[in-house]
C-alpha cells in the first residue's frame, strides 16, 4: 500500500502533519513489505522537506500512484485527486456549509473520504485527536492575554516557540494576582489546558472551595458539567438525563463568573445544552470575568461572547460589555477579551503532530492493512461515489446548491 502525504492547501494555512519523518521511518521498518510512502513537498509543514530526505523518504509532487492520501485539513476542490482514498478532518458530519462544495466533488470525483474525527474504539471513544494540544496552547493563549490586558507581564507568542520545551520557559515569565480562574471541561482538551496551569504553579482547589474561600495566591478549579447546570425542576442533575435531554436543564454557572477573572472553555457543548450565561449577564456589575480563552471556540455556542473566530495572527478581541460590539483587542478598559482561536494546535505544530502521529500509528495503520476493518468502514462518509448508509442524513445537504 502506498500513502501520500499531502501538502495542507487551506488557507490560513496549517503547518501540522499526519506523520514526522522519524514515523514514517519507524513505519517502514514496522510493514517493509507492506507499506510505501511518499510525500508531497511543503514550504511550510512544521517538518521541512529536508528533514524527510534525511530519512531518506521520497518526495514528489506526483501523488497520482499512492492508494490513500493523508493530510490534516480540508482539501481544496481543485487538489482533490478522483477515484482516491482521502484521510483528513472533513467538518462536514454537522452539515457545515462551507464544506458543502468540497463534499460536492468528493462524491463526483467518487472518491472515498475517511474523517479522523470518526475514528473511534469499541466504547466510541475516539483514537486520534489534537484535542489535548488544543487546550495546552488555548491554556497558554489564555494566560498571554491575561498578561497583554494586565500588563503585568509579556511572553512570547505560541507559534514563535520552536516546540513544547520552549514555551515551558515562556510560561516562566507570567506573574499573576490572587487571580480566580474557572477552567470547564474535563475531557482530553481540558486535561491540556491543567497540565499547563500546573506548570505555572497554579493551585487547583475544588469548586466549593472555589466559591466559599479566600486565597492569597492564584487558583483555578476544573468544573464538570454537574458543577453548572441543573434539571430545571427540581435544580438536580443526573449524568444519563443531561446528556440524553440537555435541553431540561438550565445552567447557573453566574455564581462561578461572579468570583472568576479568567475563563477557559474546555468543554464539548450540545446545541440543546443551556449556554454558560447569556449575553445580557456580561452588563451584570457582578460578571467579574474580563479574559476568556474559549478553546471549544463554537460561534454563538455555549460562550455567548464568541461571536466570531479570533485568527493566529489576530488572536484577540474585546466585547463591550454594554453595546455587545466587537472592539480592538485591549480597545477599552472594562470590555472582556476573548480569545478564540479555530486552529489552536497549529501553533505547536511539531509536538502535535508527533503525538498525533503515534496515535495513527497504534490506532489507524494496523486498521488500514486490514482486508476488512468495521472500525474504518464507520469512519468513511462516501464511497463508491456516494454516501455510506451512516451519513445518508446529508443526502439532501450535498443537494442544496
Amino acid at each position: 500500500m502506498k500513502i501520500g502525504l499531502i501538502r495542507e492547501g487551506k488557507i490560513p494555512e496549517d503547518k501540522r502533519v499526519a506523520f514526522t519523518p522519524k514515523q514514517i521511518k519507524t513505519l517502514l521498518s514496522l510493514y517493509p513489505e507492506k507499506l510505501e510512502f511518499i510525500v508531497e513537498p511543503s514550504p511550510i509543514r512544521c517538518y521541512s522537506d529536508e528533514e524527510y530526505l534525511e530519512e531518506g523518504i521520497l518526495l514528489s509532487e506526483d501523488l497520482s500512484s499512492c492508494d490513500v492520501l493523508m493530510g490534516i485539513k480540508e482539501v481544496p476542490i481543485d487538489q482533490l485527486i478522483p477515484n482516491k482514498r482521502y484521510v483528513f478532518f472533513s467538518h462536514t458530519i454537522k452539515m457545515q456549509a462551507y464544506n458543502r462544495r468540497m463534499l460536492q466533488n468528493i462524491l463526483e470525483k467518487n472518491i472515498q473520504l475517511i474523517d479522523y474525527e470518526l475514528l473511534k474504539n469499541e466504547d466510541g471513544e475516539r483514537t486520534v485527536a489534537f484535542g489535548k494540544w488544543a487546550g495546552i496552547v488555548g491554556a497558554y493563549n489564555g494566560l498571554w492575554t491575561y498578561g497583554q490586558k494586565s500588563g503585568l507581564y509579556d511572553m512570547k507568542r505560541a507559534y514563535e516557540c520552536f516546540d513544547r520545551m520552549e514555551l515551558d520557559e515562556e510560561l516562566k515569565k507570567v506573574q499573576l494576582p490572587p487571580i480566580k480562574i474557572v477552567v470547564t471541561g474535563k475531557g482530553k482538551v481540558g486535561k491540556g489546558v491543567k497540565e499547563i496551569l500546573e506548570r505555572v504553579g497554579i493551585l487547583e482547589v475544588f469548586p466549593k472551595d472555589f466559591l466559599q474561600q479566600y486565597y492569597d495566591e492564584p487558583v483555578f478549579t476544573n468544573l464538570t458539567s454537574s458543577d453548572y447546570n441543573r434539571r430545571k425542576t427540581d435544580g438536580g442533575f443526573d449524568k444519563e438525563e443531561f446528556y440524553g435531554n440537555p435541553e431540561k436543564y438550565e445552567s447557573h454557572f453566574m455564581k462561578y463568573a461572579e468570583l472568576s477573572d479568567i475563563l477557559m472553555a474546555a468543554a464539548y457543548w450540545d446545541q440543546r445544552a443551556p449556554k454558560l450565561f447569556e449575553k445580557h449577564d456580561i452588563c451584570s456589575e457582578d460578571f467579574n470575568i474580563s479574559v476568556i480563552a474559549d478553546i471549544t471556540c463554537d460561534i454563538d455556542g455555549s460562550i455567548p461572547t464568541t461571536v466570531q473566530a479570533s485568527t493566529i495572527s489576530d488572536p484577540v478581541y474585546d466585547i463591550d460589555r454594554e453595546l455587545f460590539a466587537v472592539l480592538p483587542a485591549f480597545g477599552k478598559q472594562n470590555s472582556i477579551s476573548v480569545m478564540a482561536i479555530d486552529n489552536l494546535p497549529t501553533e505547536l505544530p511539531r509536538n502535535a503532530s508527533e503525538e498525533f502521529g503515534n496515535q495513527l500509528i497504534e490506532n489507524f495503520i494496523p486498521e488500514l492493512l486490514k482486508t476488512k476493518s468495521s472500525k474504518l468502514e464507520k469512519a468513511t462518509i462516501t464511497k463508491d461515489g456516494d454516501l455510506t448508509l451512516e451519513f445518508m442524513y446529508l443526502k439532501d445537504f450535498v443537494n442544496e446548491t
